[in-house]
């Protein structure tokens, strides 16, 4: 029964003010952070807004024969490798982008399973949790 009020909004989180500006400025910190290791290897898409393209890396001019192989070789698995972290930071940057707007709504602390309060504890160390520890496993 939780879960469904708070599916359609009737169930607001009962956090404390003082809590939810912690984990606000927790949220942004984070938010910034990514967004400035993101830069570094990726541009953002302007559609979807969310959504972030990694670069194929340059590793400049090499000579002719072999080296050309190996520098592009390098730079293929380079990419790679940028790809899955960019993959990564994306998901958690959006992760984050939603526990702001739960913050804006009133929902932010609630499991999107089972509607129960999730733990400062967890939300402490992980402040951008959708579920609860028992949720979780």
């Amino acid at each position: 029964m939780p879960f469904l009020l708070f599916r359609f909004g009737i169930l607001k989180n009962n956090m404390d003010k003082g809590f939810l500006k912690k984990f606000e400025k927790k949220l942004k910190k984070g938010s910034v952070l990514i967004e400035k290791i993101l830069k570094k290897s990726a541009k953002k898409d302007v559609k979807p807004k969310s959504d972030w393209d990694t670069r194929f890396p340059d590793f400049g001019k090499t000579e002719s024969g072999g080296g050309i192989s190996e520098k592009l070789a390098d730079e293929v698995e380079e990419y790679g490798n940028l790809l899955a972290i960019e993959f990564n930071l994306e998901t958690r940057l959006k992760d984050i982008n939603s526990a702001l707007d739960k913050i804006k709504k009133g929902k932010y602390g609630i499991c999107e399973k089972c509607g129960k309060e999730i733990s400062l504890k967890r939300l402490d160390i992980i402040p951008e949790a959708k579920t609860c520890l028992s949720c979780k496993k």
